[in-house]
C-alpha cells in the first residue's frame, strides 16, 4: 500500500509523537530537578533517565536506522541501554542532567519531524505504514506510564492533578458472561503499528467458559482480606505464599488500615479505598489467590482475548471490544485523562459483543498465561522487545490501564511482567469453566 493511498498516515504519526511528548513534558516538568534525578524506588529508574532514554531510542531508530545519519551523542548510548544497566544501578551512572536531557530529546524530535516530512512511508518493513514512527510513539507512551508509576511511588506532596472519571455509568445486571466454545482468530497480521508479539493472526479454540462481566472491585477484594485470605496458605501458589510471608504483605500495595478503615495513597493523596473501583496494585500471586478463594480462576490469555474481540454474530475478531473504531472517552478510561480507574460498571459503549465490560482501560488485567510467542512469531525489529522475555518467568497482562495511551492499547496488545510486581497499574477479573 502506498503512502498516497493512506490519507492521514503522516498526520497520525505527527499527532501520536506530539501527544507522547506533551505527556512526557507534563510528567517531568511537574517535579523539581532534585526529584528528577532521585531514585524514588529501586524498582524504577530516575525520571531523568527515562527522559533521555526516550530521546536516545528515537534517535537510534528514526535518525540512525531509518535515515542513516550519524549519532548525535554516541557517548551516551551505553548509559541508556535498558539491558546494560539494571534500574537499581542507573542513579550511579553519569547521566545527562535535566536541562541537558530536555535539550537532547528536543533536538532529536526536531530532526525527526523534518525526516517525517520528507520520507516516504513505504519501501521497507520499518517504513511501511509508518511503523517505525508508530513504534517510537508507543515506546514513549510506555515510558510515560513507567514514569507515572514512579510518580505513584514518589513520596511528598501531590504534584499531578486530573479530574475524577466522569464517563457513562450503567452497571450490568449479570455478574458473568458465557463465552461459547469454538474457534476464533487471535492476534493480528493487519494492524499497522502492532508489535511483534501480537503477530501473526492465528486460529485458537476454546471450550465454553464464564467470564466476569467487570473487573474485581475493591469491595470484593476486601472481602477476601476480611476472610483471612492473606493468612491461609491453601489459596496461594507456593512462590506467592513465600513472597507475602517474607514481606509481610496483607493488602494491595499502597493500602493501609487505620481505625478500622482501609485507606490508600494515590499520587500523594491519602483517601479511603473506594468500594466500586477495580482493585489496583495487586500482584499475579494476589490475583490468583483471590480467584482460588472465590472458587474461580484467572482467565487464560486466549480466553481474555476471545471475550474481548470475538463477535459471534459475524465470527470475526474486532480491533477493540466495541468494534474497529479507535477508542473515545465514551469507550474507555485511557490516556491519563484521570489518575484513577473508573467505577466498575462504567462505559457501557465499550462492551464486547458478548457483553463483557471495561476490558480496555482502567486496570491492566492479569491472566493465567505465561508470556510465550505465537505460532509463526518473528522478532521485529529487535529481539529485545519481546523474544528475550518469553518463558514462564513472566505472566501476561491484557487490556491497558488508565495510564495507557490509546496508541499503545488495542485488543491484541500484550503486556507482561513478573508475577511479584505490584507497583504497576494492575488488577484482574476471574473466570470459570462452563
Amino acid at each position: 500500500m502506498t503512502t498516497e493511498s493512506q490519507p492521514g498516515l503522516r498526520e497520525r504519526a505527527v499527532a501520536s509523537l506530539t501527544a507522547a511528548r506533551t505527556r512526557t513534558a507534563a510528567l517531568t516538568d511537574a517535579v523539581t530537578d532534585a526529584d528528577l534525578t532521585a531514585q524514588h524506588s529501586p524498582l524504577m529508574s530516575p525520571l531523568v533517565w527515562d527522559l533521555a532514554h526516550i530521546g536516545n531510542q528515537e534517535e537510534l531508530w528514526l535518525l540512525r536506522r531509518v535515515a542513516g545519519r550519524e549519532s548525535l551523542r554516541p557517548d551516551i548510548d551505553p548509559l541508556y541501554d535498558a539491558f546494560e544497566h539494571p534500574r537499581a544501578e542507573r542513579p550511579k551512572l553519569p547521566l545527562l542532567g535535566p536541562q541537558e536531557a530536555r535539550r537532547y530529546a528536543a533536538e532529536v524530535r526536531g530532526r525527526v519531524f523534518d525526516l517525517l516530512e520528507s520520507t516516504a512511508l513505504e519501501g521497507s518493513p520499518l517504513l511501511d505504514d509508518g511503523f517505525a514512527f508508530g513504534m517510537i510513539a508507543q515506546h514513549e507512551q510506555q515510558h510515560d506510564e513507567t514514569m507515572l508509576i514512579t510518580h505513584q511511588l514518589r513520596r511528598g506532596a501531590p504534584v499531578l492533578g486530573a479530574p475524577d472519571p466522569d464517563g457513562p455509568y450503567d452497571p450490568p445486571t449479570a455478574s458473568e458472561v458465557l463465552v461459547p466454545a469454538g474457534p476464533f482468530m487471535m492476534g493480528t497480521s493487519t494492524e499497522p503499528w502492532s508489535l511483534d508479539n501480537e503477530r501473526p493472526a492465528h486460529q485458537r479454540e476454546t471450550a465454553a467458559f464464564w467470564m466476569d462481566t467487570l473487573p474485581v472491585t475493591n469491595a470484593a477484594y476486601r472481602a477476601f482480606i476480611a476472610d483471612g485470605g492473606y493468612h491461609e496458605p491453601r489459596w496461594w501458589a507456593a512462590a506467592g505464599w513465600e513472597q507475602i510471608r517474607r514481606h509481610s504483605i496483607e493488602a494491595p500495595l499502597f493500602w493501609q488500615r487505620e481505625g478500622g478503615v482501609w485507606l490508600r495513597r494515590r499520587f500523594g493523596v491519602i483517601e479511603p479505598v473506594p468500594d466500586e473501583e477495580p482493585v489496583l496494585h495487586v500482584s499475579w500471586y494476589e490475583a490468583d489467590a483471590y480467584a482460588r478463594w472465590a472458587g474461580r480462576r484467572l482467565p487464560t490469555e486466549t480466553e481474555w482475548e476471545k471475550a474481548a474481540r470475538f463477535d459471534p454474530a459475524t465470527g470475526r475478531s474486532t480491533r477493540y471490544p466495541w468494534g474497529d473504531a479507535d477508542p473515545t472517552a465514551q469507550h474507555a478510561n485511557l490516556g491519563q485523562r484521570h489518575l484513577r480507574p473508573s467505577r466498575a460498571g462504567s462505559y457501557p459503549a465499550g462492551a464486547s459483543p458478548l457483553g463483557v465490560r471495561q476490558l480496555i482501560g482502567d486496570v491492566w488485567e492479569w491472566t493465567a498465561s505465561d508470556f510465550l510467542p505465537y505460532p509463526g512469531f518473528r522478532a521485529f525489529p529487535y529481539r529485545e522487545y519481546s523474544e528475550v522475555f518469553f518463558g514462564p518467568e513472566h505472566k501476561v497482562l491484557r487490556g491497558g490501564s488508565f495510564a495507557v495511551d490509546p496508541v499503545a492499547c488495542r485488543g491484541t496488545f500484550r503486556n507482561w511482567d513478573l508475577p511479584v510486581r505490584r507497583q504497576i497499574f494492575s488488577g484482574f477479573r476471574t473466570a470459570r469453566d462452563a
